[in-house]
This record gives structure tokens, sequence and C-alpha cells, in this order.
């Protein structure tokens, strides 16, 4: 579970600056048929931190299903949004800028004039073909999705793509004229048009992934309908990546969106006004892709084409690398006051939790490696820097259960004690918490014991025996148990229904 951080701990405090990152600053302009954007990402390679997000809703492909081109308003908006993401990366010393076109430019007539006059402010434009931007729309969900086994579904405003994914590799993909931008000519020629051009496409491509797979929604309209979906139901992690509905709550939405007043989704936050007329077509799509895939369940992600990208640079090592844990680090270590000090209350409190699951203990992991991100807090509000720290961190390959376990052991670390914070208990059973919350008051005896150095805790060890929890001293540092940490000791204990013992 160690990630490049952990491999350069041991030089770290003879150095006076941190040390270099993996990988210069990089940037990548995705030119769609909706919108065109840019990304800066800075930070570890694996999981890089997004340094600055930009987007300009140019509508290349708009006017792409009557007449084929790219209108002269949206061609100018478009390449004026292109124009200062250049500049904006040279001011900012971006090393490495990456411009891909998708749909609109791959299929318009006057694309070429795009590219043309891109080339001519300084841009090479990549323009990707339907088979790569599917792989790496897939590329972009075995990003934050480390893991996942179905079907990739990514809408744009051009098309949509299809991929299989498995095994942490890409399979079958197939790319459709289906962008939300050519929807509504489609369904206004009848209610059924859209399924039997579907079934169509599909038979045609030879599409023949098993059913019973879950689909995993990337782009910008699926993704708004999930956030309208979480409104609804009132979940409470405002979270959208990793959150899952089930495949028949797709019809459903495709009822209700057609019934709302446009206003209701505009009082949505986190939807923006330029998604909300996409929003009937992309449910409508949606339903359709569910029966036609005989889908399991609906998974959104927050990574697609831009993170896939970015992934399909990485060698094999670095792929491997958890991207929870390699954020965790690099968060843990900005913010904590000594170096490493993660890895060693990890290795102290884990004799205590050797029945844990697999899944469990990389959570328990990254809360050791947060478990100093609190201490610049007021003291009063540290467990809640912990448990926003937990909930609403840019975190991948992490769900819903698993933030909240890491909000609860990091709220018992921060002084939170046995309580649990409100609205966790709806995102986690009681034992997934209640396992929790023994982590956080064991990290917080480790940091008690040692002051957050290494050698208190090279000199102790934490263990049970039998029914006893005991902390082992050695002679020379017998000092170092004095009343506050007997009283963490007694608190872990009574947590965990044992005795406890100072050896």
């Amino acid at each position: 579970m160690n990630s490049m951080l952990s491999q350069v701990r041991a030089l770290a405090p003879g150095m006076v600056t941190s040390p270099q990152q993996a990988k210069a600053r990089t940037a990548i302009i995705d030119i769609g048929s909706n919108s065109v954007r840019l990304v800066v990402y800075d930070g570890p390679r694996r999981i890089p931190f997004i340094l600055f997000n930009e987007k300009v809703m140019a509508g290349l492909g708009a006017s792409l299903g009557k007449t084929g081109r790219i209108e002269a308003e949206a061609m100018e908006r478009g390449l004026r949004a292109a124009a200062r993401f250049a500049h904006l990366c040279r001011e900012m010393e971006v090393q490495e800028v990456r411009c891909v076109a998708t749909a609109a430019v791959r299929d318009a007539e006057n694309g070429d004039e795009f590219i043309r006059r891109a080339r001519a402010m300084g841009l090479e434009v990549e323009l990707l073909t339907g088979g790569q931007e599917a792989i790496a729309a897939a590329h972009g969900v075995l990003s934050g999705i480390p893991g996942a086994d179905g079907i990739v579904g990514d809408l744009g405003g051009g098309s949509l793509e299809l991929a299989r994914i498995r095994d942490g590799a890409v399979h079958e993909t197939v790319s459709l004229p289906l962008g939300v931008l050519r929807l509504p000519q489609i369904r206004a020629k009848g209610p059924a048009v859209l399924e039997r051009l579907v079934r169509k496409m599909l038979a045609k491509a030879g599409w023949d992934a098993p059913a019973d797979l879950p689909f995993y929604l990337v782009g910008g309209s699926w993704r708004a309908l999930a956030r309208f979906d979480m409104e609804l139901t009132q979940f409470p992690l405002p979270v959208v990546h990793q959150y899952e509905m089930p495949a028949t709550r797709a019809e459903q939405l495709t009822r209700i969106v057609s019934h709302v007043d446009k206003a209701r989704f505009k009082d949505i936050p986190q939807i923006t006004g330029s998604r909300v007329p996409t929003l009937p077509d992309a449910a409508a799509l949606l339903s359709v892709m569910v029966r036609q895939l005989k889908s399991s369940r609906l998974i959104v992600s927050a990574y697609g084409l831009r993170e896939g990208l970015l992934f399909g640079d990485l060698p094999p090592d670095i792929r491997a690398h958890d991207p929870l844990l390699v954020a965790a680090e690099a968060e843990g270590e900005a913010q904590a006051r000594f170096t490493g000090h993660g890895d060693m209350i990890e290795r102290w409190i884990a004799p205590l939790f050797q029945d844990d699951v697999a899944p469990w203990r990389r959570i328990r992991r990254a809360a050791c490696l947060l478990a100093d991100v609190g201490w610049r807090a007021n003291p009063d509000f540290r467990s809640e820097r912990g448990v926003e720290i937990a909930l609403h961190s840019n975190w991948v390959g992490i769900d819903a259960v698993e933030r909240a376990m890491l909000a609860q052991a990091l709220h018992s670390n921060f002084g939170g004690g046995l309580s649990t914070p409100p609205g966790i208990e709806r995102l986690a059973p009681p034992e997934a918490l209640r396992r929790a919350t023994l982590w956080g008051l064991a990290i917080r005896l480790g940091q008690r014991l040692s002051g957050g150095v290494e050698g208190p805790l090279l000199a102790s060890s934490l263990e049970m025996e039998g029914n006893i929890l005991t902390l082992r001293l050695r002679g020379v540092d017998a000092d170092l148990f004095g009343e506050a940490v007997e009283r963490r000791q007694r608190q872990l204990a009574q947590a965990m229904g044992v005795k406890h013992r100072l050896a």
C-alpha cells in the first residue's frame, strides 16, 4: 500500500525542501461538443490535484445534426476559449499541455478549420477517434474507481462512448452518434425511435457484452441527473463520485424530469443552468441504455476522459498505486507536524485490528495518514475539521460507506470520542462506525503517547493479551506514561469492552 511518497521518506529529514514531484505541472485542454475546458494538474502522478479548472460552453456541436458544421459563432467562442487557456498555461508555467478534440471537431465538415486556427495560436490539437475517446473515458473510471468491473458510458455533446472494463483493463469499445446535442432531433420523431435506433446501432457495432453488469456513468449531463436524484432522495453526502442508484431508477428519473419545472433544477447549486435543457434527453437515453444493456445498477464516476488521458500515460507500477492512499498520504504529509507520522501510527495500532477485512484496512490506513491534519484548527473544532476532510475532500477510490468510516475515525481521533457526527449514521451501518471509532481512539492514544514523533512509538507497542489492552514500554521510557496517556488508554479499553494495563 506504500505510495511513491513512502519511498522518499528516508531522505526527507535531511532535505531543505520537499522532494520534487515525480512529474511537472500538466494541463489538458478538452475541446468537446458542448464545452471547451482547461484543467491544470499538480501533485502526485497517480492522483494529481486540480490546480485550476475552467470551462466555456461553446456549443461546437449544437448545429451538427442539422447542418453538419460548427456554426461561426460557436467556432469563435471555442477558439477564444482555447486562446485564453493556452495563455493561462504559459502564465502558470505548465510544462506539458495536451489539447484534445472529440466528436464535434471530428465529425464537422469544417472541423479542420478549427484545428488549423488553433494551431496558428500555438495549440497542437489531437483529434481523438471514437475508440480513443472510449478508451480514455474507461481509463478515467479505472483511475477513480480501482477494481471497477462493468460497462462505462460516457455521454458527451456529440457522441456516446461505451467500454467494457474488467481486471483493470479496457476491452470492447464502441462510439455512437448519440450525444445530448443530437438527441432532441431523434426523440422528436416519436417515443420509440430512440430505443429502436440504439438497438440497431449496438447490433451493427457487434456489441456483445454480458448482461447484469454495473453501468458507470460519465459525462456532465448524467452527473447532473445523479445530482438531481441526490436532491430528491435527500442523500446526506453531496459527493457525486461513486454515487449509486438502482438500475430501475433510470426509468423513474425519466418520468420525473419530464414533469419538473426547470426552475427546480436551477435551485440545485451543483447543476449549472447550461445542463438543465439536456436532462430530459440524458434521462431518456439512460433508460434506453439500461434496458438494452440489462444493467444491474448505476454508478457515477466524476473521472472521465481527461483523467483517463493522464492515467493512460502512466507506467503500470504507478497505475497500480491506490489513489485514495496516495492522496491521503500527500495531504497528511503536507499538513502533519512530523514526516512519516501516519505510517508510524498505522503500524503501531495494527496489532489491535488484525481481523479487519481488506477494504477496512485501507480505510484505517487512510485515517492514520490523515491523523495529524487537524492540529492547526481551533481545539474546539478539530473533530469537525476531521469530518470535513473525510467527507468533502476530493478523494476517489472511496464510496459513501467508506467516507463515513473515515469521518468517524478522524472525528474520534480529534476528540469526538464515542459520539457520531450528525448524518453519518445514514451512510454506514453501526458495526462499521463502531470499528472506525476504535481506530480513532487508538490513533488518539498513539498521538498522545508519542507527541507526534517516532521515538516513543518505536519504543512501545500496543497489543491485546486475552481481554487486556496492554501498552508496553521499555523501562528507560516508562516516564512517557503520564495521566493523559493513561486516560486515553482507558477510554480505548472501555470502548473495546476490555481491561487495560501498562507493562
